[in-house]
């Protein structure tokens, strides 16, 4: 190997300008574009709202009255009825999907994918039109019976508004778990047919435990998302069911009482980021 002569100089390569300027110019200058689009366009705003909230006596008024506690309990009830029925309807067709072969099965697997960029209100739309009061149901009812109307008129109640959740939010379940189904080893589902396990046996041993990380991650993330659901509640035309978002409209549009309205949001967004941080943690337990 030749050695560098005993003279020789080590001459650094000049460095570029950009380079210069990148060393030049702290890193917290980056963050400041980024983080003044989202004050502006998100935190400001909230800060209003909070501010609006702290009006005198506006929090005792919202939290002491019926209105405000039969919001909040039917909110409740319904984001944990409706995540309690993906979980069960999700695993079910996820179960089916990725290990009952059909034809079609992949196709399927794909336009569960495109079922989740639909908007809410479409779904809700689909059910008005096959159960509303003039919907195909009651119609073809008439039709046969020569009655005046149908006896479907179940989407005006929490039931219906419970259905069209359902039906909205299984697909935020399935996803993950058959990204979880996906990656399970089918060496351990032939070991245990193999050795004379039933299939209910496989599902409840073997498959479950593997898909528990799964169920958890999606039914956070539905749990979150129909807490703050407006647009199905609103479409179904459902009586007697006021949820906050619904609550929230209500004083700010129909009573223009904005200082309530801004504490049923608060106290909205207060539920939702504590549901969002226990959604994030089960998250990266999972690995989603």
């Amino acid at each position: 190997m030749a050695s560098a002569s005993p003279g020789a100089v080590a001459v650094a390569a000049p460095a570029t300008p950009g380079a210069r300027a990148s060393r030049s110019v702290p890193a917290w200058v980056w963050a400041l574009p980024p983080v003044a689009v989202l004050a502006l366009v998100f935190l400001y705003p909230l800060a209003l709202v909070v501010q609006e909230s702290l009006a005198p006596g506006a929090y005792a008024d919202v939290l002491a009255s019926t209105s405000f506690r039969e919001a909040l309990v039917t909110t409740v009830w319904l984001a944990a009825a409706s995540t309690a029925g993906c979980l069960v309807l999700g695993f079910t067709l996820a179960l089916v999907i990725a290990f009952v072969p059909f034809p079609g099965g992949r196709a399927v697997a794909k336009f569960i994918d495109v079922f989740l960029s639909f908007p809410s209100f479409l779904i809700t739309l689909a059910l008005l039109f096959l159960y509303g009061t003039v919907g195909m149901a009651n119609g073809v009812w008439t039709d046969v019976t020569g009655d005046a109307s149908g006896p479907f008129h179940f989407l005006t109640t929490p039931w219906g508004v419970l259905l069209a959740e359902i039906t909205y939010f299984t697909p935020f379940v399935m996803r993950p778990l058959l990204a979880a189904f996906s990656q399970l080893e089918t060496a351990q589902l032939e070991v245990a047919s193999s050795l004379g396990a039933r299939p209910l046996r496989i599902v409840r041993q073997v498959i479950l435990p593997e898909a528990l990380p799964a169920l958890a991650a999606g039914g956070s993330l539905v749990l979150v998302m129909c807490l703050n659901e407006f647009g199905i509640v609103l479409f179904t035309g459902a009586k007697g069911v006021t949820t906050l978002p619904m609550l929230v409209y209500g004083k700010a549009i129909l009573e223009s009482d904005y200082a309530g309205a801004c504490v049923v949001a608060v106290v909205n967004v207060a539920l939702s980021v504590g549901l969002y941080v226990l959604y994030r943690g089960v998250s990266r337990r999972a690995g989603a």
